[in-house]
């Protein structure tokens, strides 16, 4: 029994890939989930459109971002830039301070304050919603009401774009479309040649004439189509069953999202020339791709509010770029001139990832 155990002990620690899952996954998947998963918001960007400039509309501005909550992205001036500034992707809420506002407070006893918020993501923006009024509220506690300058109060209106409603679905279909494909393509793809070792036909293929890349495009042609056809019937069940709009180029989505399962196909072809069993294979696509593209990828949690750290590994997650991409298309119906970076690093990634597997495919003929 003894030696039995030995064995099997020597095994384990001689199986790098073993090691890594039984305890790299599990330190890595604690560490994101303690830094990742959080409510809170801090350096949210914002823009302030200020037609007053008076004394107390800028110091209202200079609490608002001497707090950790926001931070200034630009100054407007005029209400036809609110739009286009939202839909550069970056500001995700606008303070508009009506004119004369203070002499408005001196006179009347009270002034208008309007709060645009990108409602895409409704529960960041009904948190900026309740920081920015509190911040106000705090401001006329402490620097009026004291002064005995009663009674003043601030009208806060609030108008959320995108989203009036304030329906979870619009934030969660855009990120369970992403997770489903991503997902779903990898695992399909990534026990395709490993499948063929264990089952021993690769064999066939070792004596083949065929080059890598044809071997390669001919295993992840039959799955594109069968994710595209699984991409439809997704789009069809958001806008049909849960009111999901699609306020673009229906064209535009469905080419973005044939390029993001081009990548995700290729990802999976990937996984699957360095697993040497379809166990390892899954465990990869399943510990390796779900949990980052849940948790690092914008779809549930704020990436501006996550460490340095995991901000840039977000970056190489490529459900983070997608998410943005059908945000903008089916929520605020724009045309990729706003997103055609996101498009790039998407096309890169499966330049790289296509490039990768036929070298590692490769490698295995030549072995």
């Amino acid at each position: 029994m003894w030696a039995f155990i030995k064995k099997e002990f020597l095994y384990i620690f001689r199986d790098y890939r073993t090691m890594l899952i039984l305890f790299g996954m599990p330190l890595a998947q604690i560490m994101l989930f303690g830094f990742a998963i959080t409510n809170d918001i801090n350096n949210a960007h914002i823009a302030i459109l200020d037609h007053s400039k008076d004394v107390v509309t800028r110091e209202i501005t200079r609490k608002l971002l001497s707090s950790h909550y926001f931070i200034l992205d630009s100054y407007l001036k005029s209400d036809k830039q609110i739009k286009p500034a939202f839909r550069k992707g970056e500001i995700k809420e606008v303070v508009v301070f009506e004119k004369d506002f203070a002499k408005k407070m001196t006179t009347e006893g009270k002034a208008h304050v309007q709060l645009i918020l990108d409602a895409s993501n409704p529960n960041t923006a009904n948190i900026l919603n309740s920081y920015t009024k509190g911040i106000i509220d705090t401001y006329l506690f402490h620097n009026l009401l004291e002064e005995g300058k009663i009674p003043i109060r601030v009208d806060v209106q609030s108008t959320m774009l995108y989203n009036q409603q304030l329906k979870s679905v619009f934030m969660f279909v855009p990120g369970i479309i992403t997770v489903i494909l991503m997902l779903v393509s990898a695992m399909m793809t990534s026990i395709t040649i490993v499948r063929e070792k264990e089952l021993g036909t690769m064999e066939a293929l070792l004596v083949s004439p065929i080059k890598p890349g044809i071997i390669i495009i001919g295993k992840v042609i039959p799955y594109v189509v069968l994710s595209f056809i699984n991409l439809i019937i997704i789009l069809l069940l958001s806008q049909f069953v849960f009111g999901m709009p699609i306020r673009g180029s229906v064209p535009l989505l469905l080419g973005e999202s044939l390029l993001f399962l081009i990548m995700s196909l290729s990802l999976g072809i990937l996984i699957s020339t360095v697993s040497k069993t379809q166990q390892q294979a899954m465990m990869l696509s399943m510990f390796g791709l779900l949990l980052p593209t849940i948790l690092l990828s914008g779809f549930i949690f704020p990436i501006e509010n996550m460490p340095v750290v995991l901000q840039i590994l977000s970056d190489i997650m490529p459900g983070k770029w997608f998410i943005i991409i059908i945000k903008n298309i089916m929520l605020k119906g724009i045309g990729i001139t706003y997103f055609w970076k996101e498009t790039l690093i998407i096309l890169g990634m499966t330049v790289v990832f296509v490039g990768m597997s036929i070298k590692r495919f490769s490698v295995r003929l030549e072995e």
